[in-house]
């Protein structure tokens, strides 16, 4: 069938791999040090992955390509790791034991429940996310506040960011994720600094695009440790 593709020139292409990590579909892949397209099945032809190329070598043609398939897609993005080929961004669950707590002293265990936890390699389905509580939190929340996997992790799906970091806005990614599973309930947790006030911003208005009435827990960490 005709329709719209992305055709990546690798003549221009510097290999800064910003285009794999800006496709949702995983359509592009880094190979040998350049931007491929290795799966036209995948490519919705929308172009988000044109604005992240400093290099000008993507573009949107019209051709003979196969129809996109959202289905496999999807299940893609449940199972399997990024275009970017990482094996540490595959998407799974992390089973806990129960441990009696020592009243002499609290426990290092951890309580994390998920992986990845970044929000920019999160997939944006997968089935730790079903009947849950998400926490969304700054990068710097966890360093800040000691107790922050007893008081916030456990009993929670994970994912961390930082807007000033990434320099991307979370609103998207957030917003599939709470439209495409079944969470109960958002903490976010975030720092007093002004910066953080992006990521609260792309939380709260990824709530409203995902069209779901999910209640909101907005954390404020001060820089001393402390909840304001």
């Amino acid at each position: 069938m005709i329709r719209k593709i992305v055709c990546i020139d690798e003549m221009k292409c510097t290999g800064c791999g910003e285009c794999a990590m800006a496709c949702h579909e995983g359509a592009i892949a880094m190979i040998g040090g350049k931007a491929k397209l290795i799966r036209g099945d995948y490519c919705d032809g929308l172009g988000d992955c044109l604005p992240s190329c400093p290099a000008g070598a993507i573009t949107i043609e019209e051709r003979e390509a196969v129809p996109y398939n959202e289905e496999a897609v999807n299940e893609a993005k449940a199972q399997k790791p990024l275009a970017c080929g990482c094996p540490g961004s595959l998407s799974r669950s992390i089973e806990r034991k129960e441990e009696k707590a020592c009243p002499c002293h609290s426990s290092s265990a951890s309580h994390l429940a998920n992986w990845p936890v970044q929000i920019r390699l999160a997939p944006v389905e997968a089935p730790y996310f079903d009947s849950s509580d998400l926490l969304i939190a700054a990068d710097c929340s966890a360093y800040a506040y000691g107790a922050f996997q007893e008081d916030f992790i456990r009993g929670r799906v994970t994912l961390v960011g930082c807007p000033k970091l990434d320099a991307v806005d979370y609103k998207d990614k957030l917003s599939l994720i709470l439209k495409n599973n079944n969470i109960r309930s958002v903490t976010l947790v975030r720092m007093e600094v002004p910066c953080c006030g992006g990521l609260e911003a792309a939380l709260r208005n990824a709530l409203k695009a995902c069209g779901r009435d999910i209640p909101l827990k907005v954390v404020t960490i001060s820089v001393q440790g402390e909840i304001l």
